[in-house]
């Protein structure tokens, strides 16, 4: 959880966790059309897609001019609305991390009876922590003010 915590922490600035969201040309004219975009994903090799049911999600990022189309195997394709053209292919971490994280890879129940347990057992030691770091300057503080 902690490992995968900080790549999560990192993965708007780490290219290889999550690809950055390029610009599309024409951020004002979004033109393309639900069939028009599995088209052009379906033209990309690495996503596989042939049809709806190979995409996982679509992004649409109206104010940078893109749809960001991810496939169920974690390939994105960042699609220009305007021109449709592919502006970027790469393939992403961060849903895998993020499954990893809240233990939803291994299985849900050991997500319920693992994972949310050691959370909360990390917030309680967490929460102790910082009593024991200010408990010593409240007592200095105390006795001063006697």
């Amino acid at each position: 959880m902690l490992i995968t915590g900080i790549l999560l922490q990192l993965k708007k600035d780490v290219d290889w966790i999550q690809p950055p969201t390029m610009i599309g040309e024409n951020i004002q004219n979004l033109s393309l059309s639900f069939d028009k975009i599995l088209d052009i994903s379906s033209s990309v090799g690495e996503a596989n897609i042939s049809s709806w049911e190979d995409v996982d999600r679509l992004d649409v990022r109206p104010n940078k001019g893109i749809v960001k189309v991810r496939a169920k195997n974690n390939w994105e394709i960042q699609i220009d609305t305007f021109t449709g053209e592919v502006i970027q292919t790469a393939y992403r971490r961060s849903d895998i991390i993020e499954k990893l994280h809240d233990g939803s890879w291994f299985n849900d129940k050991i997500k319920l009876w693992v994972f949310f347990p050691s959370g909360v057992i990390l917030l309680g030691l967490w929460l102790t922590g910082v009593y024991m770091l200010i408990r010593p300057y409240y007592v200095k503080l105390k006795r001063k003010m006697n």
